[in-house]
């Protein structure tokens, strides 16, 4: 079996000092890329293969619909880069119908379960060659980029660009842009308003989705110290418009304190913390989002009665 390659740390080193600016503000928030530890990776990658689960079910059947004319669009000998990679399974399917692809850049915020990943995808396309690169891609980046002299395919699935705020999501996709060069960026987004619907997928009554969110509060006690008591915190989903989001929080279920590099937090019973937004785009939303960041839309792709959509754009 093939090694992996070597995964690239440019990891920001922020935790302490995002995690006690979001816990003293009002509202409390954490920011969303902390529930990307291994665990939350783990239990993610669980989440995605659940019923009620629809945004990587959806993905799944429409990607593969589109992939070959994608591929034609791109181009043979390319690279791929992708973002929030994951466990790199979605890769595969873009992989597989593109004409000799030459690299395939991952890139993710969760070292160890990227090193893993990879390791399980490369035996499988020896003839691409590999780089994992640990990156915080919510902050400036750059990217290594292997010099191959072909095309690059950027990919952002799943509906991670949801996690942005329109503003952020402005800013992440002007970054991409300067980062990448000249491209193709295909990139998911879900256009789903239905209450029901989202309080299935996001409240997850399995119970993963809670220890999601939860094991944020885990990490936190692990790596910074704190005493959370993560039985103290429920998790809730609140869907709210102007713009259209869901947002997943834990509320104190009584009055608790917590401490925190020296700092003591009191939690009242109902207080909350805002651990991850997922903001929904209609297609017409995101390329109107796309174009005001630099990008043009090339085409888009829905899934049965709009239910999610891949939009191909080029810098």
């Amino acid at each position: 079996m093939a090694d992996a390659p070597q995964v690239e740390m440019t990891r920001d080193a922020g935790f302490l000092h995002d995690a006690l600016e979001g816990l003293k503000g009002r509202p409390r928030t954490l920011p969303g890329k902390y529930l990307w530890d291994e665990t939350g990776s783990e239990l993610f990658d669980r989440i995605c293969h659940s019923a009620a689960y629809y945004p990587t079910r959806r993905e799944m059947g429409l990607l593969p619909e589109v992939a070959a004319e994608v591929a034609a669009l791109v181009g043979s000998g390319a690279t791929v880069v992708e973002f929030g990679s994951g466990a790199s399974r979605k890769i595969r399917t873009l992989l597989d119908a593109l004409t000799a692809p030459a690299a395939y850049v991952a890139v993710d915020i969760s070292g160890d379960y990227l090193a893993d990943a990879i390791r399980r995808l490369a035996p499988d396309y020896p003839q691409v060659a590999m780089r994992a690169v640990c990156a915080d891609y919510t902050a400036p980046f750059s990217l290594p980029l292997p010099e191959t002299g072909g095309p690059v395919l950027a990919f952002f699935p799943g509906t991670s660009i949801g996690n942005f705020s329109p503003r952020e999501a402005s800013a992440f996709l002007a970054r991409a842009r300067a980062a990448l060069g000249s491209c193709l960026f295909l990139v998911g987004a879900d256009p789903t308003i239905e209450p029901e619907v989202l309080h299935a997928a996001y409240g997850g009554a399995d119970g993963l989705m809670a220890a999601f969110h939860r094991n944020v509060l885990a990490r936190m006690n692990r790596e910074l110290g704190t005493d959370f008591d993560l039985d103290a915190f429920r998790h809730a989903v609140r869907i709210c418009d102007d713009p259209f989001r869901v947002e997943a929080h834990l509320v104190a279920r009584a009055p608790t304190t917590v401490r925190i590099a020296g700092h003591t937090l009191t939690f009242a019973l109902g207080d909350s913390i805002r651990t991850d937004t997922s903001h929904k785009y209609t297609p017409e939303a995101f390329k109107a989002l796309a174009t005001e960041s630099g990008w043009e839309p090339v085409q888009h792709w829905s899934g049965p009665a709009e239910g999610f959509s891949l939009h191909l754009l080029r810098c």
